[in-house]
């Protein structure tokens, strides 16, 4: 029978700052329902710009690199403007996205995950972020607790404080090429700041809310996590949820011919030219009878009794190897 980690009852209070940011934001998005405003230059804009910012900047980024080191990226420089991509996607700043990533890992789907659907679909998807309790609010303690590898880093903390100004620094942006490219900074506005920002969240939040409901399971992990083939398609590889779940450090998600990844393509791309290195993969084979284990035969899928829950520290060493392939 499975064990499950209880919270004791804390005090929740809204959290208005971040409602009332992500609810403008949306209203903002509406403009695109105004025939004058679209342009099919701006929808280029959007879908490039939702690579950049949610592709590379959050999943390649913020959560295969910062959150589970799967790789490393060479020159180390490199990884201060890559997750500045990830400041322009408003999903807040990278220690404090991390914090939030690693602690889900180590509750999942338990009263102390962050983002459980066993709390409801809604929470799961956007809910959790809308309040604040003692177990969740993004201070000092939360990341020396949960990321303290990255808070170690002042350039992470200064970007973590500053997120906001590459977000709004990429709205500027995109409206002066719109309006130098041909009049059309108000349509690239709408379209490659905020439709693309609504369309970046929700897709990445779909991995915490329908990746923990709908699709199928390869590995019996102790939580509910899921590998849904159309969450996949629009978030770069990330919802090869239930892969990603019995190999956290794996920098390859899709593990099957068939589970399309182009997040673990890029990360190749990058280490073709040098850009990438330490490049970790699962380390398993694939009995006759369907069970994977690793090269000393031991099994890697979960048992269904639920232990004790990981530390930071061991969630940055599941069963994974360092490859060169």
């Amino acid at each position: 029978m499975s064990t499950t980690t209880t919270a004791r009852p804390v005090p929740r209070r809204l959290a208005w700052p971040v409602i009332l940011y992500m609810a403008g934001i949306h209203v903002l998005a509406l403009l695109a329902l105004v025939p004058s405003l679209f342009s099919w230059s701006g929808l280029v804009v959007c879908l490039v710009l939702h690579w950049l910012t949610g592709g590379v900047g959050i999943c390649l980024v913020y959560h295969r690199l910062l959150t589970h080191r799967s790789f490393k990226v060479r020159p180390k420089w490199l990884e201060y403007p890559l997750t500045a991509l990830g400041c322009a996607a408003s999903e807040g700043g990278p220690i404090g996205w991390v914090a939030d990533h690693r602690r889900h890992h180590a509750y999942s789907d338990e009263d102390l995950d962050t983002h459980s659907p066993l709390h409801g679909l809604f929470w799961a998807h956007m809910g959790w972020f809308m309040v604040t309790d003692e177990n969740s609010r993004h201070d000092e303690a939360y990341y020396k607790r949960w990321a303290p590898d990255l808070y170690r880093d002042p350039i992470l903390r200064w970007l973590d404080r500053n997120f906001l100004l590459f977000t709004i620094g990429l709205y500027a942006l995109t409206y002066a090429a719109g309006q130098w490219y041909g009049g059309l900074g108000l349509s690239w506005l709408v379209w490659g700041g905020f439709v693309r920002t609504v369309f970046v969240l929700h897709t990445t939040w779909l991995v915490n809310s329908a990746s923990h409901v709908w699709g199928y399971r390869s590995h019996a992990t102790r939580d509910q996590s899921t590998n849904l083939w159309w969450c996949a398609a629009l978030t770069y590889g990330e919802g090869w949820h239930n892969n990603h779940h019995a190999f956290q450090t794996s920098a390859r998600h899709g593990l099957d011919w068939w589970e399309i990844d182009p997040t673990y393509a890029t990360i190749q791309l990058m280490k073709l030219f040098g850009m990438a290195s330490d490049v970790k993969l699962p380390k398993v084979r694939k009995n006759a009878d369907g069970t994977l284990v690793d090269v000393d035969d031991r099994t890697i899928v979960r048992p269904t009794a639920a232990p004790p829950a990981a530390t930071p520290a061991e969630l940055l060493h599941e069963e994974t190897q360092e490859t060169g392939v």
